[in-house]
């Protein structure tokens, strides 16, 4: 070969190199490109963090709550067992003051006023329900109608048959109530 075809080829040889050199930084910035770095993967692991620790945040809130709500109504079972024996502790005064029997009358109206006390005590109150009262059928529980007796009790509570009760501010009992037609 001629110098001259040496000179060439060595040329040729030299352009194929800088090309490949140039398609290898090519492929290396890429790659870093495709690579995130340290500060991105501290961010994204911050991120992470966060949102971790909001969602357990909020989870103890929920269960807080859930526990408190627990606690305001865990002897609300127990309390609408104890409904019927006040109904008829208040029947049981009712009859005895009809009898007029003074010790008896006294005796019970203890017990009974023991009973309410202590349940009251625990968050049990009674939902106060009088004659000529608005019927409101997101508290009261009506069992039938009559006609009024006069032309102002009509759709308003005419007597009551069963007391109502809440516990805190939920309701386990309405109260049974005649009302006017």
């Amino acid at each position: 070969m001629s110098n001259k075809e040496e000179i060439k080829e060595e040329e040729l040889n030299k352009e194929e190199t800088t090309s490949q050199v140039e398609e290898n930084q090519d492929v290396v910035e890429e790659n870093k490109k495709e690579e995130p770095s340290a500060e991105e993967l501290i961010q994204v692991e911050k991120d992470k963090f966060l949102r971790l620790f909001a969602e357990f945040e909020n989870y103890k809130k929920r269960t807080t709550k859930e526990r408190i709500e627990l606690f305001k109504t865990a002897g609300q079972e127990l309390m609408t067992a104890l409904l019927p024996i006040m109904d008829d502790f208040d029947r049981g005064l009712a009859e005895i003051k009809k009898a007029k029997d003074k010790e008896l009358l006294k005796g019970m109206q203890l017990i009974s006023d023991k009973l309410k006390n202590t349940l009251t005590q625990k968050g049990l109150t009674a939902i106060d329900v009088n004659a000529g009262d608005t019927f409101d059928a997101e508290i009261h529980e009506a069992i039938t109608q009559i006609p009024a007796p006069s032309e102002e009790l009509k759709g308003k509570v005419i007597d009551c048959v069963e007391k109502g009760y809440k516990l805190g501010d939920k309701i386990i009992r309405y109260p049974k109530v005649v009302i006017g037609q």
